[in-house]
């Protein structure tokens, strides 16, 4: 039998297709600024090439933050719980503690025997966020991949501001200084890790062992960095930007035979 998982993001639509618990497609897309056509043009993009139609697949789960936007969704399942599940199932684990930096929220999920037992979000500020990321990124005219790697090669600078418009501020005043753009892309990065850092810190007991999914799910640097703020080791999966997708997914697979999504 055939499964999906939608996940409507506030940045990205990423769509997952499983089959015998195994990923057969995975496509994403930028969400834009309509959630019922973005829907649409990410799950045909995602049956592309497999020879399926929407009627093929058995049953649809959506999460995201425009999960309510996919009329053709079977169920609608929080991003929490979905991003849990995902993490659980790529790295074969049921204990975990889950560091999902998405595109304007991050959240710190505790995942304890299975289930998702705590989390922690950021608050309205986007700091610590892709889109903080993306901000910064584009005031050094250069692409986000660009400056995490380009981070790697600076340091001894900082931004102290945690807010996004004040932190392009300060950008903005080095780079009128003349400061070396390494310099200040590490400050950035450094900025995003801290902030990220912090709010692991605020959830209590975390578990087992931690990944990162999200957008930055394959930055190396951040996630070194991360593993040296919260003295842990910090893995990733090639498959970490699809993790609430493959939660939707397996829950839509858990669903279809009668079983409670937890």
């Amino acid at each position: 039998m055939i499964f999906a998982g939608i996940d409507i993001g506030s940045r990205a639509a990423k769509v997952v297709i499983m089959e015998d618990n195994a990923i057969i497609a995975a496509t994403i897309g930028d969400t834009g600024p309509e959630s019922v056509k973005t829907a649409y043009r990410a799950i045909e993009s995602a049956m592309s090439g497999t020879g399926l139609s929407l009627g093929d697949i058995d049953y649809i789960v959506a999460t995201g933050y425009g999960r309510v936007s996919v009329p053709f969704a079977d169920k609608m399942i929080t991003e929490i719980t979905c991003h849990g599940k995902g993490a659980m199932h790529l790295h074969a684990a049921e204990n975990l503690t889950v560091i999902d930096i998405g595109g304007q929220d991050t959240k710190i999920i505790r995942v304890e025997n299975g289930t998702v037992e705590d989390f922690v979000m950021n608050d309205k500020c986007s700091a610590g966020t892709g889109r903080f990321l993306e901000v910064m990124a584009n005031t050094l005219a250069m692409r986000p991949d660009e400056l995490c790697k380009l981070a790697e090669t600076g340091g001894g600078v900082t931004i102290s501001s945690m807010c996004t418009v004040f932190a392009e501020s300060e950008v903005i005043s080095l780079i009128g200084r003349g400061e070396q753009k390494e310099n200040i892309a590490y400050a950035v990065v450094d900025s995003i890790v801290k902030k990220v850092a912090s709010q692991a810190r605020r959830l209590e007991n975390t578990a087992g062992t931690f990944c990162l999914t999200g957008g930055l799910y394959d930055c190396d640097f951040i996630r070194t960095a991360l593993g040296k703020e919260l003295r842990a080791t910090i893995i990733s999966s090639p498959h970490g930007r699809y993790a609430g997708a493959i939660g939707a997914a397996i829950f839509a697979a858990q669903i279809d035979k009668g079983d409670t999504a937890k």
